[in-house]
């Protein structure tokens, strides 16, 4: 997932079937016919309506790339999102853990620190949910938004798929081009220009479930340099049972102070 706080959206081009209107003609007793079917919807297609569009009620994602884990739930009616991570620090040990919530225009975030014995200088934060202001913020881009249902970025990324099959029971697979069209903004510009070539034919595998929406799908990307392998993960689950989104209550929130826009600033 993009490193930046921002999720972005990209909404799913809703196309409909594409049907292949075919003639034959059959002869029956003496009499000719002319046969007209629709062809199959492909996999492709099956596979892009299934991304959440926001109109399966609010559901919990999760999902990692090579910068680390997120997880959180959506819900799109409020156009709301809980976000949270965490980054262990390779050198002292530590882990700080973010977590986002956004209601419509507003938006807060929680920072805290674990596995600190022995450490000083850490910054300390009330342990409240803190209002973001977007004027704050160095770069707008990092001010957490809602931008639609798709937090993982699932549908730009099969729109670029350039094969896709149908395994069958729900399962699918084949190659992505991440040069193509927004598909190419889902991984780090260093990320893309690492993989050069490579890029092009990245195999990915997918899982929708039994109620036609997408459970999971999983970018196999390859080493490029000095770059290791990892996999980017989206996950999606629980549609139309997760709890909504609701902003914090006057006692769960406070402003957030300049430390925090020091450490979301960086």
């Amino acid at each position: 997932m993009r490193r930046d706080t921002r999720t972005a959206r990209w909404a799913r081009r809703m196309t409909g079937p594409m049907a292949a209107l075919l003639g034959a003609t059959v002869l029956l007793g003496g009499c000719g016919a002319v046969k007209e079917e629709l062809a199959e919807v492909t996999a492709k297609q099956t596979l892009l309506e299934s991304v959440p569009d926001g109109s399966e009620g609010p559901f919990r994602f999760s999902g990692k790339d090579v910068t680390g884990d997120v997880s959180g739930s959506v819900d799109p009616a409020a156009k709301a999102l809980d976000l949270k991570t965490s980054i262990k620090d390779p050198e002292h040990g530590f882990s700080t853990h973010i977590a986002f919530r956004v209601v419509a225009d507003e938006a807060w975030t929680k920072i805290s620190f674990t596995e600190t014995k022995g450490l000083t200088g850490l910054p300390k934060l009330p342990n409240k949910w803190l209002k973001l202001d977007p004027s704050k913020f160095t770069d707008a881009d990092s001010m957490p938004t809602y931008e639609g249902a798709d937090q993982g970025n699932a549908g730009p990324l099969v729109e670029a798929a350039t094969t896709v099959n149908d395994d069958g029971a729900g399962k699918y697979s084949g190659t992505i081009d991440l040069t193509s069209g927004e598909a190419a903004k889902v991984l780090e510009a260093e990320q893309m220009t690492a993989l050069g070539d490579a890029a092009k034919q990245v195999p990915f595998t997918a899982v929708v479930g039994d109620d036609k929406n997408l459970a999971s799908l999983t970018l196999a990307v390859p080493a490029a340099g000095s770059a290791k392998a990892f996999s980017y993960v989206v996950n999606y689950k629980d549609y139309g049972s997760a709890p909504k989104v609701t902003a914090p209550t006057a006692a769960q929130a406070q402003k957030a102070p300049a430390l925090a826009y020091e450490l979301l600033n960086g």
